[in-house]
């Protein structure tokens, strides 16, 4: 029973091996091309959808019906095989060919959503962070009426606190090294570009350490005067703040002028 068992499976995977794959030569017009495509996206068989597509992407005119359609299932085919560089690229070919297609403002939150994804992390290189936020305004900048606006500012706002852990680690990085005055520099990034993010808090109260180690008075003052603005009833913020007095008021053209001696 046992052998005859393994003879089975040992048939099944000859027959396996055998049966023809999937070839885009077999269908002789663009629509049957098209089809075959579409049932291979819907079958989530991705490597076959991508051929399909490919081939129409690279024969059909630009301003055929089928060309918009195209490019978006190979984009978004690429995207289900984690070729984030090549969605990209096929997306952004239907945005530049077709922008005002129905789904071309899907496209272009997809474009930007591919380069995020090759952002594994805030550690890394922001490279393809930074090309993610351009495609993300890209979006805004050409459709604003669009539906999927709210989506694109919410991710755009997620991005931001990427970009705002980014500059805080570094500074924290340069703070341990005691290098103050180039935590600084990261730490006031955090607050002058992404003062809205979680960790702008997070960056303003070690900004306050790190002035207060160098006896900046005045400008944990300031620091504190932001970060009470903005978080009064932050325990972090109070006990960092403690000591600090508020910055003075500066003079003001109806203060009266200093008697002579």
């Amino acid at each position: 029973m046992h052998l005859r068992s393994i003879s089975l499976v040992a048939l099944l995977l000859v027959a396996a091996a055998c049966r023809p794959g999937f070839r885009v030569d077999n269908f002789p017009t663009s629509e049957a091309i098209f089809e075959a495509g579409v049932t291979e996206f819907e079958a989530r068989r991705w490597e076959n959808a991508a051929l399909a597509f490919e081939r129409l992407t690279s024969t059909l005119s630009p301003r055929d019906s089928l060309i918009a359609t195209s490019y978006w299932y190979l984009g978004r085919a690429q995207q289900q095989r984690r070729e984030w560089l090549l969605a990209a690229q096929s997306l952004q070919r239907l945005v530049d060919l077709v922008p005002t297609d129905t789904i071309a403002d899907e496209a272009a939150l997809e474009i930007a959503r591919s380069y995020r994804r090759l952002w594994r992390k805030p550690s890394l290189d922001a490279q393809y962070g930074e090309t993610a936020l351009a495609a993300y305004r890209q979006m805004l900048g050409l459709y604003p009426t669009s539906p999927l606006i709210a989506d694109a500012e919410r991710e755009i706002r997620e991005l931001d606190e990427w970009f705002a852990i980014k500059n805080y680690e570094v500074g924290l990085h340069y703070a341990r090294r005691k290098a103050p005055d180039s935590a600084i520099i990261y730490l006031r990034t955090v607050l002058d570009t992404y003062p809205e993010t979680p960790t702008a808090r997070r960056a303003g109260v070690k900004l306050v350490e790190v002035y207060q180690s160098i006896r900046y008075a005045q400008e944990a003052q300031e620091t504190c005067a932001w970060l009470r603005d903005r978080y009064a009833d932050d325990a972090d913020v109070r006990d960092q703040c403690s000591g600090v007095s508020p910055p003075a008021a500066a003079p003001t053209s109806a203060s009266p002028a200093p008697s002579a001696p």
